[in-house]
């Protein structure tokens, strides 16, 4: 596939991008305002999930609906098909490759769709800090 940009284009069109979405901004904030402390974007670690606690072994993924094919919201773009379907299937095999990752070395892991954060943060939150406190344990 051919890109329909310019370099220069594409190059600003790129730097827009940012590694920290808004939803992870604002769970990020709220387990911060309740005292549970975190490092966010960990590159050392497999995967970079978006909130990890070493101590704990914990890693937090905020996953996009669309990114990650979410069974309630993902949805397919209508053009271009063959190019989404490897891309998205590719994505959904990384984060089952991530997964067995961290249940292979011990960890805890946990997986939050973005409808959820949207739909109810607090709620989300205290899952996130009940997985916190079970993993205390």
């Amino acid at each position: 596939m051919t890109d329909n940009l310019t370099s220069s284009q594409r190059r600003k069109n790129m730097q827009a991008i940012k590694s920290k979405s808004k939803l992870e901004e604002l769970v990020a904030k709220e387990l911060w305002k309740r005292g549970i402390r975190y490092r966010r974007n960990v590159k050392t670690l497999f995967g970079k999930p978006d909130i990890a606690i070493k101590k704990y072994k914990i890693a937090i993924f905020i996953d996009s609906c669309f990114w990650h094919c979410c069974p309630l919201h993902g949805n397919m773009p209508k053009s271009n098909i063959e190019y989404w379907e490897k891309k998205l299937n590719r994505n959904k095999k990384r984060d089952n490759e991530v997964n067995s990752f961290y249940k292979e070395n011990g960890w805890n892991i946990l997986r939050i769709w973005e409808h959820e954060v949207k739909q109810d943060l607090e709620l989300t939150v205290k899952k996130i800090i009940d997985a916190i406190n079970n993993a205390k344990k």
